[in-house]
């Protein structure tokens, strides 16, 4: 079970709060609510109801809380803003309203760590909790002091942590001192520290640590999942009384992180909170908190030709229908019955099938997440049992293949068991990866990378697409200048490893769990830039590149590298033409000029392509794009099913380039624009629909842009759009 969390926050909104220091251009209260915002965005994102948070406010104008509603004194301008409860993307949006500079001050901070504690007492009870009081504030109000002995009692009698960040306080180990601190602020941040001291959970710092900190990942540690919970078996123990039957727990030992996956919403109505769209759900069934949006419902309708009912179509139910498998141009109808047949009928199990020795296994044929097999709780047979079994494996060097099904029908998996006997970490199991079955291997033959075999079975062992010994030197001498294993320093300033895999981060899932944590805050700012953190090993270190700039320099020399210029695209009319070696002109040999021979459509590339080379004028350019479009619509109108599609998709392929080359965009569009108006029209003998969708649309044979070409006007959503 989750651990429940009850959490008060004090902000302080005083006058003080408002005002900037220490060069910084937001005020104190927008630079301590970065912090206070990533919290409660986090727990929002968590969405556990478990997690309960409450927010108070110190310095603010009107006085809400319960000590000053029984008539006590000392807590004026201190006012709950938000009871302690589950924190949702309303209530997030309710308090971004209600944090706001008061104008005022007054407020006594350790009266307010008082009521929070109350607060979190009434709520909590005598129930299991984590119980928190973070306090905000530049300390710039004063307060009274007298009684931090007696509210360090009560919160540790009540087992509650005490967090306490501080806007420009003074903090040695992160190297923070505020120069020309007020007398008032210096008495205060003496008094807090003090209160600190006195607490048995307490945290106490600078907010500009807190602030730098919010851009390392946050690392979700979660508790073993036992996936399974039965016997590992070696031999049919139901058959045969020899075979061995050892009762086993199995956990994940890695879990792939994946991205937070988006949900499709509907934007509510006024009128009764829903949208008037039937595939809103109902409120309840509404899976997220929110005023604004609504989960969507996908309801489906199956309908069939029917001459006889209203339409020419009727409605039929799911039931009735049956499973179609693509085979070709055709559907393959797939029933129920069909289905039971081919389905495997498999029973809940780890059976072990066979062993491999370590040296036939290569780690390449891991397939996914590992696992952790140990023996029951509290079974001290199985216990030992297993023990013998790992210590048997790692005495004759071999790892164990088993057949896992995780429960009764589910699909068997293929696992490789790999004995820890404890030897180094004194923790005894067996840890178990996927391998893959027959069909899942793909063999790939590829050149061997030290000879060359000719075409008569001749071996080469130089030859220019073979390395020579220098370019093998200097390679190797860059491979050990570009070391990073040793690159770090360690807190003595030691060499260490440089990209330590506890500071590696997946920029994918954090990037977007950073975006969202933004979005949620401020639904119509700007997303901040990547933390550094996550970009600090995209790149090589340039000091190491710098140190390495020898080695790199001589690899070019021996690698031969040269720099190749950019393809000029091609001008109109301006083209450079191809001079053989002989200076002979072919073509005005050959008498072949392209300029008024007609494109056949059995040599149509080709032929197109030299007409648009020895094009002078842009009529020659335009007659030839015309026939060339007659052959590309013959084709589709001919075409017995897809048999011609290819070529007419390579066809248009090479139009597309060509023109695009010319800087004549404009004729490629115009000529796809009524292709498409002629397939989808049937006008091309019927329907054409696959040679748009699976050739010119998958082939991605769309307008020519302004981004590929300058003097196209059509623009990239324009482009997308069309192609819909």
């Amino acid at each position: 079970m989750a651990d429940k969390e009850a959490t008060v926050y004090i902000i302080d909104v005083g006058e003080s709060m408002a005002d900037c220091h220490n060069g910084r251009e937001e005020s104190d209260l927008d630079f301590s609510m970065r912090y206070v915002w990533d919290k409660l965005s986090t727990t929002v994102a968590a969405s556990r109801k478990t997690w309960t948070v409450g927010v108070l406010g110190l310095n603010t104008r009107k006085t809400d809380n319960k000590q000053a509603h029984e008539g006590l004194d000392g807590y004026e301008h201190i006012s709950v803003l938000q009871e302690l409860g589950p924190m949702s993307m309303t209530s997030l949006k309710e308090l971004k309203s209600k944090i706001k500079p008061s104008g005022r001050s007054g407020g006594d901070a350790i009266s307010a760590i008082v009521v929070a504690q109350c607060m979190i007492d009434a709520f909590t009870k005598k129930l299991k909790y984590n119980r928190k009081i973070v306090l905000v504030t530049n300390a710039e109000t004063p307060f009274d002091d007298d009684s931090l002995e007696d509210v360090s009692s009560k919160l540790n009698e009540s087992n509650i942590e005490l967090v306490i960040i501080g806007v420009d306080f003074d903090d040695a180990e992160y190297g923070f001192k505020e120069e020309d601190k007020s007398s008032i602020k210096r008495r205060n941040e003496q008094a807090l520290e003090k209160l600190i001291s006195q607490c048995n959970l307490a945290v106490y710092g600078t907010m500009a640590q807190a602030v730098d900190e919010l851009s390392v990942p946050r690392i979700k540690h979660v508790r073993p999942f036992k996936s399974y919970d039965g016997a590992l078996t070696l031999g049919d123990p139901a058959s045969y009384q020899s075979a061995l039957s050892i009762h086993v727990e199995r956990y994940f030992k890695t879990k792939r992180a994946a991205v937070p996956s988006a949900s499709t919403v509907v934007i509510k109505q006024e009128s009764g909170g829903h949208s008037q769209s039937t595939q809103t759900m109902d409120e309840e069934d509404v899976p997220m908190d929110g005023v604004e949006f609504s989960g969507v419902k996908q309801l489906r309708t199956y309908k069939v030709n029917d001459p006889d009912a209203p339409g020419g179509k009727k409605d039929v139910e799911m039931e009735d229908l049956a499973r179609g498998y693509q085979y070709g141009s055709t559907v393959v109808p797939f029933s129920e019955s069909d289905l039971n047949i081919t389905k495997l009928e498999t029973k809940k199990g780890l059976t072990v099938l066979g062993f491999v020795p370590f040296s036939n296994y290569e780690p390449f044929m891991n397939m996914g997440e590992t696992g952790l097999i140990v023996a029951q709780r509290q079974n001290e047979e199985a216990e030992i049992t297993l023990s013998a079994l790992i210590h048997a494996l790692h005495e004759v060097e071999s790892y164990a293949v088993a057949r896992y099904v995780q429960k009764d029908g589910a699909q068997p998996q293929i696992l490789l068991l790999k004995p820890n006997p404890g030897i180094e970490d004194e923790f005894e199991c067996l840890y178990d990866v996927p391998l893959p079955f027959a069909e899942d291997v793909r063999s790939y033959q590829f050149p061997p990378l030290d000879k060359v075999v000719t075409v008569t079975g001749n071996v080469l062992t130089e030859h220019r697409l073979l390395p020579s010994e220098d370019l093998n030197e200097a390679m190797s001498d860059y491979v050990d200048a570009m070391d990073i294993s040793t690159f770090g320093a360690d807190d003595d300033g030691k060499p260490s490893e440089y990209a330590p895999i506890e500071e590696l981060y997946n920029p994918v899932i954090h990037r977007v769990n950073q975006a969202i944590r933004s979005r949620a805050v401020d639904p119509d700012g700007a997303i901040e830039p990547p933390a550094g953190i996550l970009l600090r090993f995209s790149n090589p270190p340039e000091k190491l590149v710098e140190k390495a700039k020898p080695e790199i320099e001589s690899l070019i020399e021996a690698a031969e590298i040269k720099k190749v210029p950019a393809k000029a695209q091609g001008k109109r009319w301006k083209k450079e033409a191809v001079k053989p070696l002989s200076g002979l002109d072919i073509d005005s040999l050959l008498g072949q000029s392209r300029k008024t021979k007609t494109i056949s459509s059995e040599n149509a590339v080709p032929e197109f392509k030299q007409t648009i080379a020895t094009a002078d004028d842009d009529a020659t350019v335009e007659d030839a794009v015309k026939q060339m479009g007659q052959i590309i619509r013959k084709l589709i109108e001919d075409s017995f099913a897809d048999l011609f599609y290819s070529r007419a998709a390579e066809n248009l392929r090479v139009m597309r380039e060509e023109l695009l080359g010319l800087e004549l965009p404009g004729m490629y569009n115009k000529f796809l624009t009524a292709l498409k108006r002629s397939i989808l029209s049937g006008e091309l003998n019927g329907d054409r629909r696959e040679m748009w969708f699976k050739h010119i649309l998958a082939g991605k044979l769309s307008l020519i842009t302004s981004e590929e070409s300058e003097v196209s006007d059509v623009t990239e959503e324009q482009a997308k759009a069309f192609m819909k």
